[in-house]
């Protein structure tokens, strides 16, 4: 009977969705404010209807209801119970339905919170989120109904995919759709300013923290997934430009673009045409990666196998959203005010060096995913586009965001002086030039190119560093008043410093993880013991365990340093019998400069076990600079100026003067 309960909300959502994304703009186009309002208490009800209707099926799984067809296919009772909420939305229907309760929330929030929204842009923005969910929940309830029977009940079912039952991947996918759909707001507002015809501070101002929001949630999301792929997959890697790790990766880096243009419009009310499309692409990313996930077109770990029928009816939707909204932009956008001019020297010209070089970057992942599908479609072969590729292309392209991420936040608006700011920046320049000389002394690294990937990590944190402490005027003036300075910064600037200090942990990170990893391959009995990068790894056992719901062979290896030994590290390899699948657990000891990872493969007692040994240094700030990010974007969300949502019109003092600038996405 709770299936058929959460049939009957998602049916009635899908109805209240349907007068949500019609009656409200219609009222809109007449003026009419009680059809207006409308939209803000069907936005409310759709959502309460989809949270009944996903609690429903959460229910069903927990409780092991095996006569719903969902539950028969990702499910067993012997699961542990986080792996049986979890199995929710670890398949195609129920992660649909996760998508579309994230996009109700989202619609709620803006129904609930915008009430100093304009009637007609608020009615609008939710008529066009009710679109989108209209499609999404016809989608559901004609092809992939998650509340479909299995009679007669089987006594048990068949289990989820192993590789899903991981803490990283239970939480990954809705932090990961709170990013992806959370992009959808974005897409909403700039299609209903196309509407309206008019697009000015107050628009980016309103726009900036659902944006913001959603780029937190896809940070953490994209940081879990790269996290359970390093240790859960046990190839010591992190991140293998696997077109699904793209298919999320593409709107980050467009939402990113999004939130440092939108600061330009909101301050300069310039490149209002160029927002709107950024806005528009985002989501429109987002929708791409829905598809390749979801139509049967790409084989992966992260990837639903379903059939190629459902990717006809997304791509049927894909190209409504995106080609009705590009159209409509193509109509309305010349219409718009070109706005303030600046020269290409200020900040206005950084955030634009910003923006243009990130889309760039999207647009060359975005090439490299979509080739290999190309050619296959066009019967042209098959082709593997790995990480050469993106490796050789997506370093140049970002290195110039990566210097001008620090310079930007000390260029004036409009006009600026390069020399000056550089001047100011001589500490982080110093940094940057004695890391890059380190590395090539006494790394032993040939060439250039990681030397100057540790500068630009250096030059990130301590330029950040600089710019913040020549905010307060630390140094420069009494310590009274850079303390009272420092109390009387906004939130945002706090945010700002954040997170750029995350973008610096995060690239070190990756350059430790990849340039400077040693790697041992070998074969092991109990005793051996194999030294990299000054560590020893001793295998002591290989022992047989058994946990909730599969087997194992345990191998532990014991870790030491000049004969000292320290800690000890299990790996294992993991079989699943009622999926009939195997999984690999890495054994991993952080120092958090670097982690000691151990991998056991096949073998026996007597010809002994292959292990693969990896030393990889920096690896941790990886997932800490992930963390520091999304801390900074949620303490900008706590701006007093972002909760309200109005815009700024006063100039800071500062960027006038050149003593306290104001930083790209501080104000």
């Amino acid at each position: 009977m709770t299936a058929e309960l959460g049939h009957f909300a998602l049916v009635a959502a899908f109805v209240l969705a349907a007068v949500q994304m019609s009656v409200p703009l219609w009222g809109a186009a007449k003026g009419d404010l009680g059809l207006m309002e409308l939209a803000r208490t069907t936005a409310i009800g759709q959502f309460l209807l989809i949270i009944l209707s996903f609690a429903a099926l959460v229910n069903a799984f927990v409780v092991s209801d095996f006569s719903v067809l969902n539950v028969v296919q990702n499910s067993h009772s012997t699961k542990p119970l986080l792996y049986k909420i979890s199995g929710a939305w670890g398949n195609h229907e129920g992660s649909l339905l996760l998508w579309v309760l994230i996009l109700a929330l989202f619609g709620a929030m803006v129904a609930a919170f915008g009430r100093n929204l304009p009637p007609s842009l608020r009615a609008r923005t939710l008529s066009v989120q009710a679109m989108i969910a209209f499609g999404f929940m016809a989608f559901m309830i004609f092809t992939s109904n998650p509340f479909d029977r299995s009679l007669p009940a089987p006594a048990d079912g068949q289990g989820l995919n192993p590789l899903l039952q991981d803490p990283g991947l239970a939480f990954h996918p809705p932090f990961l759709y709170f990013g992806y759909v959370g992009l959808s707001i974005a897409f909403s507002f700039a299609v209903a300013a196309l509407i309206e015809g008019k697009v000015d501070a107050a628009w980016a101002c309103w726009v900036r923290p659902w944006t913001l929001a959603a780029w937190c949630g896809l940070t953490v999301g994209i940081g879990l997934g790269s996290w359970w792929a390093y240790y859960e997959l046990g190839w010591g890697g992190f991140w293998f430009w696997d077109p699904v790790e793209n298919a999320s990766f593409i709107p980050w880096l467009c939402a990113t673009a999004l939130l440092h243009s939108a600061i330009v419009v909101e301050k300069r009310d310039a490149l209002k045409s160029w927002t709107i499309l950024l806005a528009i692409i985002a989501f429109s990313m987002s929708l791409l990666g829905t598809f390749l996930v979801r139509s049967g077109v790409l084989t992966s770990v992260h990837a639903f196998a379903t059939d190629p029928e459902r990717g006809v009816f997304i791509l049927a939707l894909l190209g409504v959203a995106i080609g009705g909204s590009l159209t409509l932009y193509a109509i309305r956008a010349p219409a718009l005010q070109a706005g303030g001019l600046f020269q290409p020297i200020s900040r206005e010209g950084g955030l634009l060096l910003n923006n243009l070089f990130l889309s760039a970057a999207a647009g060359t992942v975005l090439l490299g995913t979509l080739y290999p599908l190309f050619l296959d479609v066009l019967d042209a072969g098959k082709v593997s586009v790995g990480p050469p590729y993106f490796n050789a292309t997506f370093g140049p392209l970002m290195a110039p965001v990566l210097v001008a991420m620090v310079i930007g936040p000390f260029l004036s608006w409009k006009r600026a002086d390069l020399g000056h700011a550089l001047i100011r920046l001589w500490m982080a320049l110093a940094a940057a030039a004695i890391a890059i000389a380190l590395v090539l002394i006494y790394s032993g690294v040939k060439g250039v190119l990681p030397a100057l990937g540790v500068g630009a990590a250096v030059w990130i944190i301590v330029g950040t560093l600089v710019e913040f402490a020549d905010r307060i005027k630390l140094g420069r003036a009494p310590l009274g008043e850079s303390v009272r300075r420092l109390r009387r910064q906004p939130r945002s600037a706090y945010g700002m410093t954040t997170a750029h200090i995350g973008v610096g942990l995060v690239v070190a990170g990756v350059l430790g993880a990849t340039v400077f990893k040693t790697e041992s391959i070998q074969v092991m009995r109990p005793g051996d013991t194999v030294v990299v990068a000054g560590y020893g790894f001793t295998l002591d056992r290989v022992e047989d365990i058994r946990g909730a719901n599969y087997v194992a062979e345990r191998a532990v290896f014991r870790l030491s340093s000049d004969g000292v030994e320290f800690a000890a590290v299990n790996a294992e390899r993991r079989n699943y019998p009622v999926e009939r699948q195997q999984t690999t657990e890495a054994g991993i000891h952080t120092t958090w400069f670097a982690d000691l990872y151990a991998v056991v493969g096949e073998g026996d007692s007597r010809n002994g076990w292959t292990t693969r040994i990896y030393h990889n240094p920096l690896v941790p700030w990886i997932w800490l600079g992930t963390i520091v990010m999304a801390i900074g974007g949620a303490i900008s969300l706590t701006d007093r100026r972002l909760r309200i949502g109005a815009p700024t019109t006063r100039r800071a003092k500062g960027a006038a003067s050149n003593d306290g600038p104001v930083p790209a996405g501080a104000d």
